[in-house]
């Protein structure tokens, strides 16, 4: 995809998860020419086979699955237990695309599902909607820093403070 092209190309360790240095990960990268771009609705020919090209940004900016009849090779979308591929912000995640791309998927008619890891499974509508549950909810909480849409908490903490509502310290 476009948005793959330039950290490939200059083998940015970060934007392709060479490096994640929380979990002691640093892949080796060496820089690679891209000679092909596949976008959205693209279709890819191998042998007899036919694969479309979908677009699902949100674990990457240019993050791409592969339907092929019932079957979707779904990367880094989605796991069997509902987990998704690595968010984070520094990385290129972006929860409202990762969730868009979820929705698309619960809305499809494949019946298996492929990820990048972990085990082939049938596609439930189940799972799917869970992690699109728990992203939703990631969007509003602090602990999820510079992927957070928004931190309800300190808005209120910002009103009650412009409000002069302080708390009644030392009182039971």
């Amino acid at each position: 995809h476009p948005l793959s092209v330039a950290p490939l190309e200059s083998a940015d360790e970060v934007q392709t998860y060479a490096s994640i240095k929380a979990q002691g990960i640093e892949l080796p990268l060496t820089p690679c020419k891209i000679d092909i771009l596949l976008n959205e609705g693209d279709t890819i020919a191998v042998g007899d086979l036919r694969l479309k090209v979908w677009h699902t940004p949100g674990h990457t900016p240019g993050h791409l699955s592969f339907k092929m009849g019932n079957l979707l090779f779904s990367g880094d979308n989605i796991y069997k237990d509902s987990c998704v591929g690595v968010i984070d912000a520094h990385h290129g995640s972006n929860l409202p695309h990762f969730i868009d791309s979820l929705k698309r998927i619960l809305r499809d008619d494949a019946e298996f599902l492929l990820p990048s890891h972990g085990p082939v499974f049938r596609r439930d509508p189940r799972i799917i909607q869970k992690a699109i549950n728990r992203l939703t909810q990631y969007q509003s909480m602090a602990d999820f820093g510079t992927c957070a849409t928004s931190w309800p908490l300190l808005d209120e903490w910002e009103r009650d403070v412009c409000e002069g509502r302080m708390p009644e310290f030392g009182q039971a």
